[in-house]
């Protein structure tokens, strides 16, 4: 295993020579991460309240809206001083205080490659029995022997850092939009009939409802890349670089793939394009498609290690660990998950997607309330690595109320708004969504206290 001596594979700041992705590579590497199988279960969620014009609508507008939230709250501070989602979040929770966001990076990543790392384990499953390699009472130690598998071809690419998910993202690429354009006009031309008749399983009965949920799976399923996305845009010599790439090409490719989600669930009752592509073309097909699966979430799951490891570096215990020991902290949880309790995981995706809508619409609402309307984007970037008492973020003991504030105040405003278990709403859901009360209202309680208390008192910088 290397030691921690390049700058991929260190928590410090990059510098301007180091940070050196143009627009195009930056683009291919944030494609490839967000098309993964999980777009198709979030077109499946989408897909039991609206039908294919209106979902698709829905989708777009909530993950163009989630990915705005995002870009604006990491993109201009990562890619001016070249630091990761993690270091961005410390002038707002304090040099103590963002162990939270670690936690929470932590926690989501993992729960994503769960997802992806079962649905890869079952997708090596299916590919084998349609091929008649196996049968079908052989799916259990197939499923826990290929996550292994797929978990250490991760640890390899990944000993070179930044290096090695640019170099796949560029062979995944291609393949990657080539196949998903396919398999959406396969889909499209062949049951367009089913599709025009066909009715949402779970509609609600009212159109406005359904519609907004359609815009808040989108918004929190968006709202999930801001682990992701700092380790990646400080890569970019600058916002003007990162900002398209940013919105295009991980904002668009979700909506765009969960259509594929949408219209199997809604002609075909199943959103798994292993299992219907075989029933409209045979096993042909279905081969195209598992390997389609396969290699998505391979550079998902590469993207999602690479941002762990980065994130765990900012933790002290963990500052001189070796780049290979931070892999495996990103991935023997990812296993473990896969190969025990894979089914209990997977059955649980929607309260997942809405604990992503509780707690990273506050972070971001902080973020972009804090760089760029109280501070106007000037921080210390020595003070964000170089904490302790009479430091700038050190606040009052290491921690800032007005974060932890905001954060109260906007978890229990979504919970108040959205049950994030049975999705029972209560007004103004249905004109609001509940991310965006619960970012609003986050953001106006941390610009109070931070106006009212914090500044008064010297704490933050902001002087």
């Amino acid at each position: 295993m290397s030691t921690p001596d390049t700058s991929d594979e260190t928590g410090w700041p990059l510098t301007r020579k180091e940070r050196n992705w143009n627009q195009r590579q930056l683009f291919a590497v944030l494609l490839v991460t967000a098309a993964a199988t999980w777009c198709y279960i979030i077109g499946e969620y989408v897909g039991y309240y609206l039908n294919l014009r209106m979902g698709f609508a829905a989708m777009t507008a909530g993950s163009m809206i989630g990915m705005l939230l995002v870009t604006l709250a990491v993109v201009p501070s990562a890619t001016r001083f070249g630091i990761d989602s993690i270091a961005s979040a410390r002038p707002q929770f304090g040099d103590r205080g963002w162990i939270f966001t670690v936690f929470l990076q932590y926690a989501s990543i993992i729960g994503w490659n769960c997802l992806l790392m079962i649905f890869f384990g079952k997708s090596v499953d299916q590919l084998l029995l349609t091929l008649g390699v196996t049968g079908p009472d052989s799916g259990g130690w197939i499923t826990s022997g290929m996550t292994i598998v797929a978990c250490i071809f991760v640890y390899i690419v990944l000993l070179r850092g930044g290096t090695g998910l640019e170099l796949v993202s560029k062979v995944l690429f291609f393949f990657i939009v080539g196949i998903g354009g396919w398999m959406t006009w396969i889909l499209l031309t062949r049951e367009a009939g089913a599709l025009a008749v066909a009715k949402p399983a779970y509609a609600s009965g009212s159109l406005r409802w359904d519609y907004v949920t359609g815009i808040e799976i989108g918004i929190v399923s968006l709202l999930s890349w801001w682990p992701y996305i700092g380790a990646m845009v400080r890569k970019s010599p600058n916002a003007g670089s990162a900002t398209l790439p940013a919105m295009v090409g991980m904002g668009l490719p979700v909506p765009i793939l969960s259509l594929v989600g949408l219209a199997a669930i809604l002609a075909l009752q199943v959103s798994d394009p292993a299992a219907w592509l075989v029933q409209l073309g045979g096993p042909t097909y279905g081969v195209i498609a598992l390997l389609f699966v396969i290699a998505a979430n391979f550079g998902t799951t590469l993207a999602g290690v690479y941002a762990t490891a980065v994130g765990l570096r900012q933790v002290p215990a963990f500052a001189n660990a070796r780049w290979g020991v931070l892999m495996l902290f990103a991935l023997v949880p990812v296993a473990a998950v896969s190969i025990f309790v894979p089914e209990l995981f997977f059955n649980n995706f929607g309260t997942f997607l809405s604990f992503i809508g509780v707690f990273f619409a506050p972070i971001c609402a902080i973020q972009i309330t804090d760089y760029l309307i109280l501070r106007r984007q000037k921080i210390s970037i020595r003070a964000v690595f170089i904490g302790g008492p009479g430091t700038d973020y050190h606040f009052w003991g290491g921690f800032n109320p007005a974060a932890i504030l905001a954060m109260v105040a906007g978890f229990f405003t979504y919970l108040y708004l959205l049950n994030p278990v049975s999705y029972a709403s209560r007004a103004p859901y249905d004109y609001l969504t509940a991310s965006l009360p619960t970012a609003f209202v986050a953001g106006v309680v941390y610009a109070l206290v931070t106006v009212l208390v914090v500044r008064p008192a010297g704490k933050g910088g902001y002087d």
